[in-house]
C-alpha cells in the first residue's frame, strides 16, 4: 500500500486541548490521541499535572503522543494564549470542581459564547449540579454513592475495598469518549457544539441498570437479598488448583453446566435434578465448594485445557506481568514495546490506526520555568 493510500486515522484533524489531571480525564484524552486527534495538555507550573509526581509510571501510561503547555492560567497573558489556542479547537476537556473554570473566564458558557462548534466536556466526581458537586472524591467514593460498593465484596462479609481497577474513573472515562464522539458527529449535522457534563459517579449509576433489571425480576429488594443474587452463582468463581494457580469457570446456562458435569466428577450435584439453574441456584454455595475440591488435586493447565475440550467458558487467572505473554493477547498485538508490563493499545482495531504512533508521553514544558 503507498503513503498516499494509507488511511488517516478517525480523528485526524480534531484539536482538543486538554486541562484534565489525574487518571480520568488523560485516559479519556489517551483514547482521542490513539484514534488520531492532536491533544495539547496544558498544565499548571511549575510541575505540571500532579501525577507526574504521584505516579510518573501512570503518567507515562495514559499521556503518550499529547503535547504539553505549561500555562498559568491566571496570569492574563498566558490565559489569553490558552484562550487562542482554544479557538483553534474542536474539544475542550476539564476536570476541575465546579466554578474554578468560570472564575477564570475558561467555562463553557464563555468559551462557547465565542466559539459555538466547541464541544466542551466537564469531566467532575458527581457533575456540575447538586448538592454534592462541590465535593471531593476518589474511585470508592463515586462507587459508594452509586450503590456499586454496596454489592461488592463476598456474601458474608463487608464491602470490597478495591475492584483491583478504578471501576468508575474508567468508567467516566470511556462515557466521556463516546459522548465526544457523539457530539462531534452530531455538529456535522447542527452545526453547534454542546457542554457534556460527565460525572463518574452518574456514569457508575448507569453501569448498575442490568443488576437492578436482575433484582427487579427476582423480587430482590433488600440489600441482603441483593448481594445474594448478585455474588453467590453456582459453577462461577476463581478456583485455587494444586499448583498454586487459579482458573475462573462461569458455566452459567444449563448446557455449559451439563459441560462441567462431563469434565468434573461433581457428584452429588451432576445428575438430571440440577440441569436447571432454578434448581441450582439455591445450592450454589455447595455446588463452588466441590468444584474447588475437585481443582486442588489438579494443576490448572490441566483443568484449563480439559475445560476447553468440553467447551466451558473458563480461563487462568493470569498475572499482569504475564498477560502480554499470553498467546491470545501476543498473536493479536495488543501491546506496544515495553520490557515487563508494557501498555496496551487501543483495543479495536480501526483503518488508520497505527501500532507505536504515539510514541511516550511529553516531557514538561519548560519553558516558562
Amino acid at each position: 500500500m503507498s503513503p498516499a493510500s494509507v488511511p488517516q486515522p478517525p480523528l485526524a484533524g480534531i484539536t482538543v486541548v486538554d486541562f484534565s489531571e489525574l487518571l480520568p480525564g488523560p485516559f479519556f484524552t489517551q483514547s482521542l490521541a490513539e484514534l488520531g486527534a492532536r491533544v495539547i495538555k496544558i498544565e499548571r507550573p511549575p510541575g505540571g499535572d500532579n501525577v507526574r509526581r504521584m505516579g510518573p509510571g501512570v503518567f507515562e501510561a495514559v499521556n503518550r503522543g499529547k503535547q504539553s503547555l505549561l500555562a498559568d492560567l491566571k496570569d492574563d497573558a498566558q490565559r489569553a494564549e490558552v484562550r487562542a489556542l482554544v479557538a483553534t479547537a474542536d474539544v475542550v476537556v476539564e476536570s476541575y470542581r465546579p466554578g474554578v473554570m468560570a472564575r477564570l473566564g475558561l467555562d463553557a458558557a464563555s468559551l462557547r459564547a465565542d466559539f459555538p462548534r466547541l464541544v466542551y466536556v466537564s469531566l467532575s466526581g458527581y457533575g456540575q449540579t447538586g448538592p454534592w458537586a462541590d465535593l471531593p472524591g476518589h474511585d470508592i467514593n463515586y462507587l459508594a454513592a452509586a450503590g456499586v460498593l454496596a454489592v461488592s465484596g463476598v456474601p458474608d462479609g463487608g464491602p470490597a475495598q478495591s475492584f483491583g481497577l478504578p471501576v468508575a474513573d474508567l468508567c467516566g472515562a470511556m462515557y466521556a469518549l463516546s459522548s465526544t464522539l457523539a457530539a462531534l458527529y452530531q455538529r456535522q449535522h447542527t452545526g453547534q457544539g454542546q457542554h457534556l457534563d460527565v460525572a463518574l459517579a452518574d456514569c457508575a449509576l448507569h453501569w448498575m441498570n442490568p443488576r437492578v433489571g436482575a433484582w427487579r425480576e427476582a423480587g430482590a429488594h433488600s440489600l441482603e437479598a441483593q448481594r445474594e443474587a448478585t455474588l453467590v452463582k453456582p459453577a462461577y468463581g476463581a478456583f485455587a488448583c494444586r499448583d498454586g494457580r487459579h482458573v475462573s469457570i462461569a458455566a452459567l446456562e444449563d448446557h455449559f453446566w451439563v459441560r462441567l458435569c462431563e469434565a468434573l466428577e461433581l457428584a452429588p450435584y451432576g445428575g438430571e435434578a440440577f440441569r436447571a439453574m432454578k434448581v441450582r441456584k439455591p445450592v450454589a454455595g455447595a455446588i463452588n465448594a466441590r468444584i474447588a475440591e475437585v481443582l486442588a488435586d489438579q494443576d490448572a493447565d490441566e483443568v484449563f485445557a480439559l475445560l476447553q475440550r468440553h467447551d466451558v467458558p473458563a480461563a487462568p487467572v493470569v498475572e499482569p506481568s504475564r498477560v502480554a505473554a499470553l498467546p491470545q493477547f501476543a498473536q493479536r498485538g495488543k501491546f506496544e514495546a515495553g520490557d515487563v508490563l508494557p501498555v496496551a493499545r487501543y483495543p479495536v482495531p480501526m483503518a488508520g490506526v497505527q501500532p507505536g504512533r504515539l510514541g511516550g508521553a511529553p516531557v514538561l514544558d519548560s519553558a516558562r520555568n
